[in-house]
């Protein structure tokens, strides 16, 4: 079985690996279809896709005639004024099927600029408030990547109460002094908010560089079961915190495999096991 917390306050217990659905950007439906067996069978009940994630709303559409009630459905968009956000978000209803979301998220909300154009007058946030006002989306969040992401969250969530932050977490990535910092202030804010946080990129040996792409993760993830054991325990170790599957629909078994057995650990014995994987950073 694979741990259940509650979703920051959103009053839904969600287990504790998210299905990051980038993993059926490009898939057929007959692959997404067994993806979702696989969800099933381990109890999964959280998607998080996003209308840039190539076909992947899509693929989940035929999913919701039978199984909506099952999972918390969450989304995202890049889009960063209010019609341009508002337009997507009935988009994304019509492809996945269904008359609202759970959580609905602005994506890589990490750029300066972008930010002050999304959370200024006509907006991205006004979209945002008016389609929880008229329930097309329960609850709020931002997500996003790269070494300032964190301190970025944090003024959004400073500037506006969203509900849960999607940001990246695994050893290599808490090795930047700066980065680990700001992610602690960050995980101290939202927890005091009730504010659910999720990570991404557990699975990064590090960039593919001059490699042959063998996965559709945009970066080289770690791919022997002990190596991902490792890697996902890591995660799972920090209390509190939600790890989202990585890109890879065949990697997808691997992680909830590792998930399922994971136990706690003390942090040092989690922090000797991850520092032997030797990831690089991905982000610099």
């Amino acid at each position: 079985m694979i741990e259940k917390l509650p979703f920051g306050r959103t009053g839904h217990m969600s287990t504790r690996v998210l299905f990051g659905a980038a993993a059926l950007g490009r898939v057929t439906q007959a692959e997404a279809d067994k993806t979702l067996e696989t969800l099933l069978e381990y109890g999964i009940n959280h998607i998080d896709t996003a209308a840039s994630y190539g076909d992947a709303e899509l693929r989940i559409g035929p999913w919701m005639k039978e199984h909506r009630q099952r999972f918390f459905l969450a989304t995202k968009t890049e889009k960063r004024t209010y019609q341009g956000a508002k337009e997507e978000l009935h988009r994304s209803l019509e492809r996945m099927r269904v008359d609202s979301v759970d959580l609905w998220q602005m994506h890589i909300l990490v750029d300066p600029d972008e930010w002050e154009t999304a959370m200024g007058p006509g907006g991205a946030l006004e979209a945002f408030i008016e389609a929880r006002e008229q329930g097309l989306a329960r609850f709020l969040g931002v997500t996003g990547h790269g070494t300032t992401i964190a301190a970025m969250h944090l003024r959004s969530l400073q500037r506006f109460d969203f509900d849960s932050a999607l940001l990246p977490y695994n050893y290599a990535m808490m090795q930047n002094p700066q980065y680990k910092a700001d992610f602690e202030s960050l995980l101290a804010f939202c927890q005091e908010r009730q504010a659910a946080v999720q990570t991404i990129k557990s699975l990064t040996r590090g960039p593919w560089g001059g490699k042959p792409k063998t996965h559709a993760t945009w970066y080289e993830p770690f791919t022997e079961q002990a190596e991902i054991d490792t890697a996902v325990h890591y995660v799972l170790n920090r209390p509190g915190i939600f790890l989202n599957s990585a890109g890879d629909i065949h990697l997808l078994p691997r992680v909830l495999d590792a998930a399922s057995r994971f136990q706690r650990m003390p942090q040092s014995e989690a922090d000797t096991a991850a520092a032997g994987l030797r990831a690089e950073p991905l982000f610099i």
